[in-house]
């Protein structure tokens, strides 16, 4: 078969295609004054570790439908049900239709926001970090109540029965993590349990679950030791009677971590931002709801200030944010 030489017109045309994309390449990468651990499509001039806003107004989305997620559950129905009122309530308040999309993991929840179809989620601590660096979500809000924001304690559970007292009794035993990138479900067990005298994937054999709610049901049925779960996640479900409280003995409770961080992403028009923004302070969350969700009201936070103890734990586990990182992730890979 012919091929056409390096000078044909059309080689020559498709290399001048290339030049041009890579010289704006190289514009946008010099255009961003700082990007730190955010992926380079992103941007974070004023260093408050979350991607602008792009100042470019045909990189801004304001979609006529918003989509909204919540964070990986057993059983997205019963949150879907949970947030009925609220989508009602979001709808009237910024004037759009918003529609509830039920998603199976963290990383089909990440990747829906960095693939732009998804605009508002509700992400689990750990991986909010993953959502901050590589989908461009912008942490706004958290549940909270009157005294604040309502926070999560990562608890060690073993069967009620179950003859482990301590937590130096689970050497050698079989325990359940969620996922590589959880933060109470793994990252947090990996950078708090050695200093208490237990090391995972040394004094216990690691087995991800994939979620809270299969950890905690995996110790009720005995296909666990023990697990590390979320105090939130193990009391909705004591709440809805799909456990009860005296099935399990807790072995270990820490110091409380924020729970979930409802996010929107980073390119939706500014006075969209806004509105979010407002629609979510404003809403005088039900009762149903707030028992559901342990919160009565959503409260204004930061990623910078809020999530810099979830960092820590992610630091000190030698977790690093990056897509290679999260491609092992959702792999299943440690």
């Amino acid at each position: 078969m012919h091929q056409p030489s390096p000078t044909h017109p059309i080689l020559r045309g498709a290399c001048a295609a290339a030049l041009l994309l890579a010289a704006a390449g190289a514009q946008a990468q010099e255009a961003c004054p700082h990007r730190g651990d955010l992926d380079a499509q992103f941007c974070d001039a004023n260093r408050d570790l979350v991607a602008d806003t792009p100042t470019d107004p045909k990189r801004l989305k304001d979609p006529s439908t918003l989509v909204f997620a919540f964070t990986p559950v057993e059983d997205p129905s019963i949150y879907e049900k949970l947030f009925r009122p609220f989508m009602g309530h979001l709808s009237q308040c910024v004037g759009k239709k918003v529609v509830f999309f039920p998603v199976q993991s963290n990383a089909a929840q990440i990747e829906a926001m960095r693939s732009g179809r998804l605009h508002i989620a509700a992400f689990s601590p750990g991986p909010v970090n993953f959502a901050v660096n590589l989908s461009g979500a912008v942490p706004f809000a958290i549940r909270g109540n009157a005294q604040g924001p309502v926070g999560m304690y990562l608890k060690m559970i073993v069967r009620k029965e179950s003859p482990y007292q301590k937590l130096e009794d689970l050497k050698g035993k079989r325990i359940a993590h969620t996922s590589p990138s959880s933060n109470s479900g793994n990252l947090a067990p990996r950078a708090l349990f050695p200093k208490i005298g237990l090391t995972p994937d040394t004094d216990y054999k690691v087995v991800y679950s994939g979620k809270h709610d299969q950890s905690i049901l995996g110790v009720k049925t005995g296909d666990y030791d023990a697990a590390p779960v979320a105090s939130d996640i193990l009391e909705h479900m004591t709440a809805r009677g799909v456990v009860k409280a005296d099935d399990f003995r807790v072995l270990y409770t820490s110091e409380m971590f924020p729970t979930d961080a409802y996010a929107y992403a980073y390119n939706l028009a500014p006075a969209l931002q806004s509105k979010i923004k407002q629609c979510f302070f404003d809403y005088k969350v039900p009762p149903e709801m707030a028992k559901g969700l342990g919160g009565d009201r959503f409260l204004p936070i930061t990623y910078q200030k809020d999530w810099e103890l979830v960092r820590s734990v992610a630091a000190a586990s030698g977790e690093l944010f990056t897509r290679e990182a999260f491609d092992k992730a959702a792999a299943g890979k440690k």
